[in-house]
């Protein structure tokens, strides 16, 4: 194809577009990736123009010929983008007219590149947010198996940093698929609004055409129409939207990161990651570093500041289109790459670690992670809770100064701080003890941890 010499537009102009502002403006670099969906989206514009009788069967067919033909060239590695054409729309657009003359020009009618765009975005991000579900219903299906498995393992779990109560594993693996149910049920909630369609409004007040923009929308499988011109070409809240789900999937992946990076170091040793997800040290070689968890802890921070460039892009715009809208598809098109890659190389990851049950075990025996049970077990036998508090906090602060813990305390050192406590007491300080009884809706009990794990298995299934 020969590099064209005028710009579609250039009618008005009597100057040349300066060469830097060219380069400057052109947005073929980054939006060719939605080309698929720019040629669908033409296809089905062809086909309305032609049911409304603005094309005929013949032109229809001979630019759908067309189209075939550069979506093959395209697929072939033989088309090369033009800067001069500014963007994917307006090279598909020559590449057609190439093949097919001058009917080729006559795809444009009843459409502007404003409402052109706003369309391409909605159909790559459709297939997009479908993905993307997917990887994370791959990553819930990983954690519900890790949950199943290590259903009854103990281990500590903290607050603030800080041995709180013994749960199991399986719990805790839980804990993460529930954020993870929230994030596709936001997904699938935006998937609502992105699946709108605007072409047809044109430019930003309509066509003269007598266009059917349901039948569009039939073809290309939106659910409706956006309804008023202006706010069709404009709107990219469907975008910021996304990107606010997506830094929640990555904030959630992050806090997944920061507990994997201290569970795999030497001084938790709760896990082990899979050599095919870690790397070394160019100069300690006895270092085994958690770098995929790290980089998507890293990552969470650029997913986070895309969103914020997005609403910051949209805050000062005037109705309608502005040149400004160019500057939506860098940060959408990083943040779907970044959310994909990290939802992929977790659902990969998880499965392949090793759990080290002992060193689980071991930990939660530290810090007196049973204090609760002991004031719970006051409580039962009507002791206020206050007063119970009062004599655990005792209780804890001499098994501190005898370097020992709660359970392995004698019965008279324990009874010397309420006559309440008796020999049962032995049977609530054990670990076994402290998750089992948490046998309820929502507990850590191995029992629940199972009851939980079959309605995962439920959900995931539907």
């Amino acid at each position: 194809m020969t590099e064209p010499t005028e710009k579609p537009w250039t009618g008005r102009f009597t100057e040349p577009t300066d060469a830097f502002v060219e380069a400057f403006t052109a947005s073929i670099t980054f939006d060719q990736r939605m080309v698929a969906y720019d040629i669908e989206g033409s296809r089905a514009h062809a086909k309305m123009l032609t049911k409304v009788g603005v094309l005929t069967e013949d032109e229809l067919k001979a630019i759908l010929t067309g189209l075939d033909e550069v979506e093959a060239d395209i697929d072939a590695g033989k088309i090369q983008w033009s800067i001069r054409l500014e963007d994917v729309h307006m090279n598909v657009e020559s590449r057609l007219t190439d093949k097919i003359g001058d009917i080729g020009k006559k795809l444009h009618t009843g459409r502007s590149r404003n409402d052109q765009v706003a369309t391409d975005i909605r159909l790559y991000m459709r297939d997009e947010i479908q993905l993307i579900i997917t990887e994370v219903k791959r990553l819930q299906a990983a954690l519900v198996d890790l949950a199943e498995q290590y259903y009854d393992t103990i281990l500590p779990g903290f607050t603030h940093l800080q041995v709180a109560q013994p749960i199991t594993f399986g719990h805790h693996m839980l804990a993460w698929f529930e954020m993870l149910k929230r994030d596709v049920a936001r997904l699938e909630d935006t998937y609502k609004r992105v699946n709108q369609l605007p072409l047809g409004v044109a430019a930003l007040a309509g066509t003269t055409y007598p266009i059917d923009r349901l039948y569009t929308a039939e073809l290309l499988g939106f659910e409706g129409v956006c309804e008023n011109s202006l706010d069709a070409v404009s709107d990219r809240d469907f975008a910021i939207e996304f990107n606010s789900c997506a830094s929640l999937i990555m904030m959630h992946l992050s806090r997944y990161s920061e507990e994997l990076i201290l569970w795999s170091s030497a001084q938790f040793n709760f896990i082990e990651l899979s050599d095919s997800f870690c790397t070394g040290s160019s100069i300690m070689p006895q270092k085994k570093n958690p770098d995929v968890p790290e980089l998507v802890r890293g990552k969470t921070g650029r997913v986070v500041g895309n969103l914020v460039s997005l609403l910051m892009l949209m805050k000062g715009q005037p109705l309608a289109y502005n040149k400004d809208n160019q500057e939506d598809k860098e940060p959408l098109f990083d943040t779907i790459d970044n959310v994909r890659g990290s939802l992929k190389v977790f659902a990969d990851m998880m499965p392949a670690i090793t759990v080290n049950k002992a060193a689980m075990y071991q930990a939660a025996q530290q810090g007196y992670a049973t204090a609760t049970d002991l004031a719970d077990y006051l409580v039962n036998k009507g002791m206020p809770f206050r007063d119970a508090h009062e004599v655990v906090g005792k209780s804890v602060r001499f098994a501190i100064d005898a370097g020992k813990d709660l359970s392995e305390l004698p019965l008279a050192d324990l009874a010397q701080f309420s006559d309440m406590i008796t020999d049962d007491v032995f049977e609530v300080l054990t670990l076994e003890g402290s998750v089992a009884a948490r046998d309820h809706l929502g507990g850590t009990a191995p029992a629940q941890v199972k009851q939980a794990v079959a309605r995962a298995r439920e959900y995931m299934g539907s």
